[in-house]
């Protein structure tokens, strides 16, 4: 595997890109929109949610869980998942930033 030079960028950067990649896939959207509408810590429901297996669901949420989009508490066998309030703000503040930045060009 070669290099990603990700030590080039800004912190910010590498953070958004992080941030993009776990909201890169639509599984990954809908979990968030499902803990969204629940407004709970959700264990099991969320693969009766998603037309895909346990393990997929679960890597899935890993890679958010690893975003920290989200976050998950051990309940017994079982971990309960929902939105990091604190980390959805920070996105939500970095990804508007981001689109506030273009103020528009006369181009293309």
């Amino acid at each position: 595997m070669g290099l990603t030079k990700t030590e080039e960028f800004t912190k910010t950067q590498n953070e958004l890109a992080v941030l993009a990649k776990a909201l890169g896939h639509p599984a990954r959207i809908a979990i968030i929109q499902f803990l969204i509408k629940t407004k709970a810590c959700v264990c099991g429901d969320i693969v009766d949610e998603l037309p895909l297996s346990q393990s997929t669901v679960s890597q899935h949420l890993k890679e958010l869980k690893n975003a920290g989009l989200i976050k998950g508490d051990i309940d017994g066998p079982s971990v309960c998942y929902c939105i990091d309030e604190k980390a959805w703000n920070k996105t939500r503040k970095a990804l508007g930033d981001l689109f506030d930045s273009y103020k528009g060009a006369d181009c293309c």
